[in-house]
């Protein structure tokens, strides 16, 4: 695979350039490479595991994870990153539901796993020279990794990235962005995340550093600005939702980050005043919008935000299709639109991938062919005007909240599973272009708690044990009846109206 023989010639021209760290913990070009061959012949020799089986990488932002990584790939195995931030039972979910024939864990903690081999890599001594073959790695049409988003069935969905999805998305971000060669690119996003794919493969195409954020860091501010300062940043990869999280920092400017030159976003809409204030406070650096789902590889489309752009006063468009990409706009009935009409968003092309992981309905559902090319149907609602993409929002249940997508459905089924809840819906509180926060509107069981917050405390502990912290909502309203439509679905619009008034 061209990927990884460009992350070898990076070992074997530049060995000790660093390629990833995290504070104090650095890994080499040459130890990122030798090691992951080591690992790779560990799994092939004891685990003995049918190609193309998925691998489980549970960890958080140690340099054993991009180890780990290349070493199940290049043994010719998928790996799924699982961070450490997921709760046990979607962990286990997860395991049970892709037939994962191992768990790489690259913490110290014990996760009770007994129906699947986990291999410790704190316990491994990598100090033997073993190269794994190429005749192994994994091929174009093979799945590399697999990203797990969530499922309106309660169930997450795994979505399977081929090599050559990857491929192809790596080649368009190191040719047409200004990436450049050897930079420091800003690794913020957890690698369950797919955002992290953003900056992690195309860091290490172009010989760059991968700076990574640890959680800890993340969440206390004194922290992150020292850490920030010292990082030498080049290339920002981030959520809007986290650089906005900067800017009551009034130091976040570019004396602070003086060799900062570009910031990509993706995951979720960019507003335009944090468009407005970014330019402000980094005037030379240049800005790129990004737009797309899991399901077509990170992002298909892109435009460079500037000040002819931020004259305009109207929402961001997302850009043009990569070059090897196709987007349409079809109606209802799936036919296609004319230039400047509203409908569904249709990606086409070697950046939609292969489908979910034992999942043939879904897969068929969502997925197809046009064009002979294989298609993805977004559920985003959007336009595309003189040949520029505009994304309006989801046409479903599904959104997006800090960059993280998620089904409301699959929140309101986990809501349901309480003992303290009779019935429940989620409304996103979106007082202006993006989503806030998510409040639940709650029939409550009976129950002895004397006040609300006591409830809410009890749901919520209920909450943690089944979904990331991210889909857990805000806020909570209790009520006797939740409005239903003439077709005896939850009337969510008047609900929400009810909440707000």
């Amino acid at each position: 695979m061209k990927l990884l023989t460009t992350i070898a010639q990076h070992a074997a021209g530049s060995p000790e350039q660093t390629a990833f760290r995290n504070g104090e913990d650095a890994i080499s070009y040459r130890m990122l490479w030798e090691r992951s061959d080591r690992l790779a012949v560990l799994i092939r020799n004891s685990c003995q595991l049918e190609r193309q089986t998925p691998i489980v990488v549970y960890g958080h932002m140690g340099t054993d994870m991009p180890v780990s990584f290349l070493a199940c790939v290049k043994a010719g195995y998928p790996y799924i990153p699982i961070d450490t931030s997921i709760p046990m039972e979607r962990v286990r979910l997860i395991v049970e539901k892709s037939g994962a024939g191992l768990v790489i864990n690259t913490t110290d903690y014990d996760l009770g796993l007994d129906n699947v081999a986990v291999l410790y890599t704190a316990a491994l001594k990598l100090e033997q020279e073993e190269c794994i073959s190429q005749n192994l790695w994994v091929k174009e049409d093979e799945v590399f990794y697999i990203i797990y988003t969530s499922g309106s069935t309660g169930n997450p969905k795994g979505v399977q990235v081929t090599a050559a999805n990857l491929q192809s998305f790596t080649d368009w971000m190191t040719n047409d962005f200004p990436l450049g060669q050897g930079k420091v690119f800003l690794n913020q996003a957890p690698f369950s995340f797919d955002l992290s794919v953003m900056d992690f493969y195309p860091a290490l195409h172009s010989g760059g550093t991968i700076h990574t954020l640890m959680k800890d860091v993340i969440n206390k501010p004194k922290l992150l600005f020292e850490n920030l300062r010292g990082s030498d940043l080049q290339i920002w990869t981030s959520t809007p939702s986290f650089v906005q999280m900067c800017f009551p920092n009034p130091d976040f400017h570019a004396e602070m980050l003086p060799e900062l030159d570009t910031f990509l976003f993706c995951g979720e809409v960019l507003p335009l005043a944090v468009a407005k204030e970014l330019k402000e406070r980094f005037p030379e650096a240049r800005i790129f919008n990004t737009y797309g789902p899991t399901e077509a590889t990170v992002a298909v489309t892109s435009i460079e935000v500037t000040e002819d752009l931020l004259a305009k006063e109207e929402a961001l468009p997302v850009g043009r299709p990569k070059p090897d990409m196709r987007i349409l706009v079809v109606d209802e009935t799936g036919n296609p639109l004319p230039d400047g009409e509203k409908g569904e968003l249709i990606l086409v092309g070697p950046s939609v991938t292969k489908g979910y992981l034992g999942e043939p309905l879904l897969t068929e559902k969502a997925y197809g062919i046009m064009c002979d090319m294989q298609a993805y149907q977004t559920g985003d609602a959007g336009f595309i005007k003189d040949g520029i993409v505009y994304c309006q929002g989801r046409l479903d249940y599904q959104i997006k909240l800090h960059g993280y997508r998620m089904e409301l459905e699959e929140i309101e089924f986990h809501l349901q599973q309480s003992e303290y809840i009779k019935s429940a819906i989620i409304i996103p509180y979106t007082p202006e272009e993006e989503i806030e926060y998510l409040i639940a509107a709650v029939i409550p069981e009976e129950h002895d708690f004397e006040k609300e917050y006591q409830l809410t405390a009890a749901i919520r502990k209920d909450l943690a044990l089944r979904l990331p912290a991210y889909m857990i909502p805000r806020k909570f309203t209790y009520q006797m009846t939740i409005p239903m439509t003439m077709n005896g679905k939850a009337d969510r619009k008047k609900m929400k109206e009810e909440v707000f008034a």
